[in-house]
């Protein structure tokens, strides 16, 4: 087998045109890390925030975080994983978006025989990131109600199973009727077309003037005012992406006067730096989807050469569920 692999590097921050498919060497694993065949590689707006260079890097740079396949080589020191295990990972540093790779196996996690490649490679970066949403940022009890933007994307669509699955009345946002019936389907409480109604005025009314506990929003700069007036006194703003924008600054004094609110601005990467937590992590995680309370839906499939036409389609937000970039 070749030790070249098909892999997409930037050599400047900008739009999808500077996504460029090289062939670059693998090598093999030094102590502490795993030498990775790719099966499927997941796809996510962070990727849209480092080619952009909202999130800038240095470059050139290979992009992508999150992927599935099989482990070909372990170096000193790993113990977790061994040859030939299936796995998956969202991981730092970027470079997911490639035939195979050599990478940190810290946060590389073993994959349950009943969870396919690409729902593996769908679900990682997504999948934890709800994980702590939920579980990990602040207390969120049975009844609790949770306003999620982007309710039909693909974190959207398994926190709302996520919400469910916990007895969490979870109040979705969505852009069209379509994308709000399926943010409904998957466990949602109510959904919000934002693009016919005002979400906040529409969340006040659901519940009944009191506001909700949790407001999560990766979409960032168009919705944070507006998530800030939908809280009940004393609930948390969970600012978690900027998919519209980063937020402007905001006064602390905004804060007291909207009813001593809480905020916060966390990053999965942050929340799986230790190993023993990440693994954790994954692994409640895995549980929830061989239970069946989560279900990986993969909505759109991009081959590696098409890697342009997945981030525009992305951005777009001509997207639902998951995108997944193929391999041969």
């Amino acid at each position: 087998m070749s030790d070249l692999a098909k892999t997409v590097i930037i050599e400047a921050h900008g739009g999808s045109e500077v996504l460029k498919l090289v062939e670059r060497p693998v090598g093999d694993p030094q102590a502490g890390e795993v030498k990775i065949r790719h099966k499927a590689v997941g796809l996510n707006f962070i990727d849209v925030y480092q080619r952009s260079g909202l999130y800038p890097m240095a470059l050139p740079h290979a992009l992508g975080m999150e992927a599935a396949g099989i482990v070909e080589a372990v170096g000193a020191g790993v113990t977790h994983l061994k040859e030939g295990d299936r796995v998956a990972y969202a991981a730092q540093p970027p470079g997911a978006y490639t035939e195979a790779r050599v990478m940190p196996a810290a946060q590389v996690c073993p994959l349950p025989d009943a969870i396919s490649f690409e729902e593996g490679a769908a679900m990682m970066l997504k999948g934890l990131t709800a994980h702590y949403l939920f579980r990990r940022t602040t207390e969120i009890k049975r009844g609790d109600r949770v306003l999620f933007h982007a309710a039909a994307g693909g974190v959207g669509l398994i926190a709302c199973q996520w919400a469910r699955s916990e007895g969490i009345e979870l109040i979705g946002t969505a852009g069209s009727d379509a994308k709000c019936a399926l943010a409904l389907a998957h466990g949602a409480t109510h959904c919000i077309n934002y693009s016919t109604e005002d979400f906040t005025a529409q969340t006040r009314e659901i519940t009944g003037g009191t506001g909700v506990d949790v407001v999560m929003d990766s979409i960032g700069a168009a919705t944070f005012e507006g998530s800030l007036d939908c809280l009940r006194p004393l609930g948390m703003m969970i600012s978690f992406g900027n998919a519209s924008g980063p937020v402007p600054p905001v006064s602390l004094a905004t804060l007291a006067g909207k009813g001593s609110l809480k905020i916060t601005r966390p990053t999965l990467f942050t929340h799986i730096a230790d190993h023993d937590t990440c693994q954790t992590m994954a692994r409640e995680l895995f549980d929830k989807v061989t239970a069946g309370d989560v279900t990986i839906r993969i909505d759109q499939r991009f081959a590696l050469e098409e890697i342009s036409k997945a981030h525009d389609a992305l951005e777009a937000r001509a997207t639902t569920g998951s995108t997944i970039l193929t391999l041969d």
